[in-house]
């Protein structure tokens, strides 16, 4: 995902600043491409699951202009560049192979059922790769989500993009590697701007100053519920008394992990004091798999229209897979909000805030 950076003169920037994972996740810090700038594809071989298809081998890809996406499909910055990805499919057809690499942040997207599942309901008809083990990751030297690899005809990486932005660029990147080859790119104009629906469309940039917030506590901050983390334990928390920007608190029987919290007993609630357009979490069930159902409120009141795509206009809805969840989409003036989450089932794992 993308650390996003605050309303104000910084928020031009955070279009293109990556996430740059931990290496205690990939297991070793980002380098530059360990197979060199002409042998990258060849990180594709071996006995790896491929999903929408047979597996494409790296000689099926020569002679040919590819882009290779890494991404991950809970994360909104990922989940923001489908839109481009699916219209640069469209527009070029068979002259341009593109390629997803599903290099996972959370566990549950290891699991190629679910991996499954999201394509299906993203409309992901590309080949996608899986790269549980960051192998791909580390082959590319990419270093956040998500990444963009464009390669020519001859093999070598001609460009790359990390972050959200500079679709057009990207566009004329392919346009000119497509030319080089003789094959006509057609005389569409390029865009910047390709309409997406629900959680991939645009985010406000301009009006954007809360930042991805982890649950889990290896990498959480601001949590100010009174006595801090209590790790790896069953604890009863208590809300605090009031939050500033960007601040958040538990309330009810938790467990905190180093991933995500685990809801004990029915009836705990998460609240945040948020500034954006959209609010999103990551949920997932419990180990049983069973639906957790919840309501949320903005300060105070039911959603209403504010209600993102997975809450009705009282602000209810179910966790019933895992995944990201659009809780909060304004549409009056952004200003700071007072968000809650309240779960009326036990047994979810909240993973994560992001904002849009």
């Amino acid at each position: 995902m993308t650390f996003v950076a605050l309303a104000g003169a910084a928020t031009a920037m955070a279009v293109a600043t990556p996430f740059v994972l931990p290496a205690v996740l990939t297991g070793s810090a980002s380098q530059a491409p360990a197979a060199g700038p002409t042998g990258v594809l060849d990180a594709l071989a071996g006995q790896r699951t491929w999903l929408n298809g047979k597996p494409v081998r790296p000689e099926d890809l020569r002679g040919k202009v590819v882009v290779v996406n890494f991404w991950t499909y809970s994360c909104i910055n990922s989940l923001r560049t489908l839109p481009y990805l699916r219209a640069w499919q469209e527009k070029y057809g068979d002259r341009l192979v593109v390629i997803g690499v599903h290099t996972p942040e959370f566990g549950f997207e290891k699991d190629v059922a679910n991996v499954r599942t999201a394509l299906a309901a993203l409309g992901v008809s590309y080949p996608v790769v899986l790269d549980s083990d960051f192998a791909i990751w580390r082959a590319f030297g990419n270093q956040g989500w998500p990444g963009f690899y464009f390669i020519g005809a001859d093999g070598r990486v001609r460009d790359q993009r990390l972050g959200e932005g500079e679709y057009g660029k990207s566009e004329q990147v392919i346009r000119t590697l497509l030319a080089e080859v003789g094959t006509a790119p057609g005389t569409a104009p390029v865009s910047d701007e390709v309409g997406g629906a629900g959680p991939e469309a645009a985010p406000d940039w301009a009006h954007l100053g809360s930042p991805e917030t982890y649950i889990g506590h290896r990498q959480a901050r601001n949590f100010v519920s009174p006595g801090g983390f209590f790790r790896d334990t069953s604890h009863v928390y208590g809300a605090a008394s009031s939050l500033s920007r960007n601040q958040w608190s538990l309330a009810g029987a938790w467990s905190v992990g180093g991933e995500f919290a685990t809801l004990d007993r029915a009836g705990g609630r998460i609240a945040y004091r948020f500034h954006a357009r959209d609010l999103h979490m990551v949920l997932a069930p419990g180990a049983s798999g069973q639906p957790v159902r919840f309501r949320i409120t903005i300060d105070g009141a039911p959603a209403g229209a504010n209600g993102g795509v997975d809450v009705d206009a009282e602000g209810r809805g179910t966790v019933r897979a895992a995944r990201m969840y659009q809780l909060v989409r304004q549409i009056g003036p952004v200003q700071d909000r007072s968000f809650e989450i309240e779960f009326l089932d036990p047994g979810v794992r909240a993973y994560v805030f992001t904002f849009g």
